[in-house]
């Protein structure tokens, strides 16, 4: 049956959790930024009430004197 019997491969099963492991952990911090894993890497920052304001006057949605209004309650 087997040259060195059925044991022959059994010290190197260990190297297969090992390997599993090591992919795990490395999926686990390369993906530290990513929606599903709780980070934060590629989702929208959130913008400030400042760029809202301008981003809002720039499209027209408000006037001036709105907008100077609003920025000064900001500020």
């Amino acid at each position: 049956m087997w040259a060195h019997g059925p044991w022959e491969w059994f010290p190197l099963m260990w190297i297969f959790p090992l390997i599993f492991l090591v992919v795990m952990l490395v999926f686990l911090f390369r993906s530290g930024g990513l929606p599903m894993c709780g980070g934060r890497g590629m989702r929208e920052k959130e913008d400030s009430a400042r760029e809202i304001l301008d981003r809002r006057y720039a499209r027209g949605e408000i006037g001036q004197e709105e907008y100077q209004r609003m920025k000064k309650d900001l500020e």
